[in-house]
């Protein structure tokens, strides 16, 4: 199974209530792209914040006929946590002890795709774990100036090669990464 993340992130780089700051600025391409992405999903992985948020909005919803309350609300979720031992959101396995194994388990599924949605701890972790596949980034065109970052200061480097990206029409771009293993630099030529 391809495991992808999907990010809302400021042009600082922060990801921390995001809900916030970014809502205003997505236009009906910008949506639709979100939409469509949330349809495409096989199963959901959550960290637990976001989980809870997730579970306390979108998961007490019944319009189905909304592409992420349908997606949400009828296929898998997952969510990474020690401390939940009885998930109210129907359809929900917690994820526990060893979170390296059963990430690995589900991605070892023949097809499909399992998308990260927010998460931005968990997020890290995968990213450092090489277990990210593809990453979508929809940076916003705005600076928060504080708050959670997607890349923290002290986190390992990493190269991506560029799979797509697109611009929306309020300002939103929208970059598709793979992770490429560590990047090259370049070395001082004395000169």
């Amino acid at each position: 199974m391809k495991l992808t993340t999907n990010q809302q992130v400021s042009v600082d780089g922060v990801v921390q209530d995001n809900g916030r700051w970014a809502r205003s600025q997505f236009d009906s391409e910008a949506m639709t792209f979100v939409d469509d992405f949330y349809q495409r999903a096989d199963a959901f992985l959550f960290g637990r914040r976001t989980y809870d948020l997730f579970a306390g909005y979108w998961g007490v919803r019944d319009d189905l006929e909304n592409p992420i309350v349908g997606a949400l609300n009828t296929k898998p979720k997952y969510v990474a946590s020690n401390t939940l031992t009885d998930p109210q959101w129907p359809d929900t396995t917690v994820l526990s002890d060893d979170l390296a194994a059963a990430i690995r388990e589900l991605k070892a599924k023949p097809a499909g795709e399992l998308q990260v949605h927010g998460s931005g701890t968990l997020t890290q972790w995968l990213l450092e774990n090489d277990f990210v596949d593809e990453m979508n980034l929809l940076i916003i065109p705005i600076v928060v100036g504080q708050g959670a970052r997607l890349f923290p200061d002290n986190g390992p480097d990493l190269a991506l090669d560029l799979v797509e990206s697109r611009a929306f029409s309020k300002g939103i771009t929208l970059q598709i990464y793979r992770p490429a293993g560590r990047p090259e630099y370049a070395t001082d030529s004395g000169e």
